[in-house]
């Protein structure tokens, strides 16, 4: 478990403190492009290739809910997402995410996006060690230690209403 800590605190450091993104371009399938490493909102929002990043930023409604959560604990979470540019659940959820992290006012600091391959993959089995299997997965971060995570839609179809439910649980109910 300390070794999960550390590990997760050297990725928050190490990912905030870069200016620049990490990532290389792959090619899996013809026509398609995938972004492998650490993105961005404004890496994925730039690139014509991704049309589908503004269409689905621009058609969002957060859960109020959640994004009320979000709002109340907003620094005192750590948030990391795992997405593949080829998934479409991703393509959907991803830009919602960003809009919803917009928001809730949450510090550009405080959120960590990685781009894994087809077969979920990314930079030094950071996707293997935290135990991604599908795409997209929004883990969530108290003090260094995962409090919960959503994977593609959550349990309820809304991973906004799921994110806001993690949080609430681990602080002990509303704020």
């Amino acid at each position: 478990m300390k070794k999960n800590v550390f590990l997760l605190s050297a990725v928050f450091f190490f990912c905030t403190g870069q200016a620049q993104n990490r990532f290389e371009v792959l090619v899996e399938r013809p026509n398609e492009k995938s972004l492998v490493g650490l993105l961005s909102k404004k890496v994925l929002s730039s690139d014509t290739s991704f049309s589908w990043y503004a269409e689905n930023h621009k058609a969002y409604q957060p859960h109020a809910q959640g994004l009320a959560t979000l709002k109340n604990y907003r620094d005192s979470i750590q948030l990391l997402a795992f997405m593949g540019t080829w998934c479409e659940d991703s393509q959907f959820i991803i830009p919602r995410f960003f809009a919803l992290t917009e928001q809730a006012g949450i510090d550009s600091s405080r959120l960590v996006l990685f781009g894994v391959n087809r077969k979920k993959e990314t930079w030094g089995n950071l996707a293997k060690t935290l135990g991604i299997a599908l795409v997209p997965t929004l883990l969530v971060f108290r003090n260094g230690k995962e409090i919960g995570r959503v994977i593609e839609y959550g349990k309820f179809g809304q991973f906004d209403r799921e994110l806001g439910e993690i949080i609430q649980q681990s602080f002990g109910g509303p704020h």
